[in-house]
């Protein structure tokens, strides 16, 4: 079965994202191998602001071209304005584990966005929690975790480090 795997960019002080929602302090770095990472994904998942700032930076074609299955939770968005995305309206463990039972074999990506992370999280359908830290302090911005959270046990599997000072954390969240 795909594991969920949040996948996310943070600031040293637990940022995913400026106040305004900017993402314009991530740090580039050669090293990372984007096509590497991607290539371990067949369905993207993300709320509404993830994928309009997803869009805005890279372009909508960027969502289509990969030959993933692009699923985006929103009470807002209109399926027939996105006919190349499934749009759910409120995410259930059996929407989730349909996700994960569906055709292919490769993971499903939880990009971006605290407050979808946060609820995946309570629901217990993250697998992994994937982290890249980057060698900035923003002050204020959007949280990794936007509280009230509970908790979660985390096992350290692997990490990284670049010559940029960007440094890759991937965590196991135990059951």
């Amino acid at each position: 079965m795909k594991r969920i795997r949040y996948g996310v960019a943070m600031t040293l002080d637990g940022f995913i994202a400026g106040p305004n929602g900017e993402a314009d302090w991530i740090v580039s770095d050669p090293d990372v191998n984007f096509a590497e990472i991607w290539a371990q994904f067949d369905t993207l998942l993300m709320g509404r602001l993830t994928y309009a700032a997803a869009v805005a930076r890279l372009g909508e074609s960027s969502m289509q071209g990969q030959g993933h299955k692009l699923v985006i939770v929103s009470r807002t968005l209109k399926p027939l304005d996105h006919p190349n995305a499934t749009i759910i309206s409120d995410l259930t463990q059996s929407q989730l584990q349909a996700l994960r039972a569906g055709p292919g074999k490769k993971d499903i990506w939880l990009m971006g966005g605290g407050q979808l992370f946060h609820s995946l999280l309570a629901m217990h359908q993250v697998d992994t929690v994937e982290v890249s830290i980057m060698p900035v302090v923003l002050g204020a911005g959007i949280p990794l975790l936007p509280p009230p959270a509970e908790s979660a046990q985390l096992k350290l599997t692997s990490h990284k480090i670049y010559r940029s000072g960007i440094v890759s954390l991937v965590y196991e969240v135990k059951k």
